[in-house]
């Protein structure tokens, strides 16, 4: 899950994950129980340089709730300050606590990504908040071979983490002509989907059962 620590103001304060659930404890429909509880829209761009693939730009966009606390601690802040850019630190250690929230596979062996992000950055559209950064290869894969395969979800579904439809998914100039992508949403059991929803606030689904990558799109990267 997306958390970052807490941090004083006139006290400790919650952290975003504690903020999200009262948040919803607010809320009067009943569909704030079941998992997920959070939702985060992708766009992702394949980067690429010298007939290789370097790593993936991403782009999430937070729902309102989930972005509220966030948002809250930047206050009127500009989009360059201090506030932004420790928000944005504490935001992007967590995601790299989750390796990304994200996998690569090819030949069915795991792709290696660089422990830290090129670049990041956390800003505010709207209501929402947006977390921008570069996810780099540990080692530049040849377009030839293989395809990838390219997952980025939570796994216990805590957060839905998806792309829209297949435009959120593009490709940098030098790859536009040798490479192409292909987003494919499964399409869970009835009986799953009603076990997610039975999850409330407090449950943690069955590590066995892999809840998250079951819901997890899979974007498959072919090149030549």
């Amino acid at each position: 899950m997306l958390l970052y620590n807490t941090f004083g103001r006139c006290g400790a304060r919650l952290g975003w994950r504690w903020g999200v659930l009262f948040s919803l404890l607010s809320l009067a429909s009943p569909s704030v129980w079941a998992h997920p509880h959070s939702f985060i829209d992708i766009q992702t761009t394949v980067e690429g340089e010298n007939d290789t693939i370097t790593g993936l730009r991403m782009h999430w966009t937070m729902d309102p709730i989930t972005s509220a606390d966030l948002l809250y601690d930047a206050g009127k802040a500009k989009s360059d300050s201090e506030i932004w850019k420790k928000l944005a630190a504490e935001v992007m250690a967590n995601v790299l606590g989750q390796h990304y929230f994200t996998e690569i596979y090819r030949d069915n062996a795991a792709v290696k990504f660089q422990p830290m992000p090129t670049e990041y950055h956390l800003s505010r559209q709207g209501n929402k908040a947006v977390l921008e950064f570069v996810l780099p290869l540990a080692h530049p894969q040849a377009l030839k071979g293989a395809p990838l395969q390219i997952s980025t979800y939570d796994p216990t579904y805590f957060v839905d983490m998806s792309y829209q439809d297949k435009n959120a998914v593009r490709l940098a100039p030098a790859l536009v002509e040798h490479c192409k992508t292909t987003l494919f949403t499964p399409k869970p059991s009835a009986d799953l989907r009603s076990y997610a929803l039975s999850l409330d606030k407090a449950d943690a689904p069955d590590e066995d059962l892999a809840l998250g990558k079951q819901f997890a799109q899979q974007l498959t990267l072919e090149c030549h």
